[in-house]
């Protein structure tokens, strides 16, 4: 899967209290030593004017957060279902023992 630097770039200058313009966005693009594309700096940086990035990082960091916390559950289900497979092994010991007993 392919990073695009741009994004990264937003999400640097915004976490660095930079204003995210298109000169920002090139600057920081040439500074990482990858090809510049103006145009494109250009229209994402109208495209993300007006933005909230703290909701938009804390909706992201939520979902990111949802399959983590779905872990426990799912080793609780696991381990339910060692305790099933265990009662059913004695169960079953027993009803070998009643037969031969």
């Amino acid at each position: 899967m392919k990073v695009d630097p741009y994004l990264h770039a937003v999400l640097l200058l915004h976490g660095a209290g930079k204003e995210v313009s298109k000169d920002h966005i090139v600057a920081v693009i040439k500074a990482s030593g990858a090809e510049v594309d103006e145009a494109k700096a250009k229209v994402l940086a109208e495209a993300v004017k007006g933005v909230n990035f703290e909701d938009l990082l804390k909706q992201s960091t939520m979902v990111a957060a949802a399959p983590v916390a779905a872990a426990p559950a799912a080793e609780a289900k696991k381990e339910e279902k060692k305790e099933d497979e265990g009662k059913k092994e004695e169960q079953a010991a027993e009803g070998l023992a009643n037969l031969f007993g």
